[in-house]
């Protein structure tokens, strides 16, 4: 089942925040802390109460918050460049990992794309880091593409790419 998530529900939500914390921290301990969250507990109950920044749970049969969708919606208009459009994006996407594998994931993600079609969205986007490869997998397996890509170089190492030096 996957509803609006509630007050409740954001112990629940807090635990699976931390496992996608460790996820980056893990693959890029330069970058991300760990472990933590990236909401406080009344962080993200004020987040909860706006409209324009749905999070959707999946529940199991016991009503126990097994994934979460973090989700905002933002609008285009009279811009200069860009044409007008409606876009849910989705900020964060998690399934508990020991629940991985049961296509919890993908009800989430389908279910994103019924209210984005709902709120009559142009499309549906979410950012995801390169050292998440089963992430990646997931979302291309999803029919996602890439839209555009960022890149850095870190300023105190050596470069790797032979043509740079």
């Amino acid at each position: 089942m996957i509803d609006r998530a509630k007050p409740s529900d954001i112990p629940r939500i807090l635990a699976l925040l931390t496992q996608v914390n460790m996820v980056h921290h893990r693959g890029r301990p330069d970058l991300f802390k760990g472990p933590t969250t990236k909401y406080a507990p009344d962080e993200l109950a004020a987040l909860l109460a706006d409209e324009t920044r749905p999070v959707y749970v999946y529940r199991d049969a016991d009503g126990e918050v097994l994934g979460y969708a973090f989700c905002q919606l933002s609008e285009t208009r009279d811009d200069r460049l860009m044409q007008d459009m409606k876009t849910l994006y989705i900020d964060d996407l998690c399934v508990d990992e020991a629940a991985r594998g049961h296509g919890i994931g993908t009800q989430l993600y389908r279910h994103v794309l019924q209210e984005a079609s709902r709120r009559q969205c142009y499309h549906v986007t979410l950012n995801v880091w390169c050292l998440n490869a089963p992430a990646m997998k997931f979302y291309e397996a999803c029919g996602l593409k890439p839209q555009k890509v960022v890149m850095e170089t870190i300023l105190n190492e050596e470069p790797t790419c032979v043509d740079c030096q």
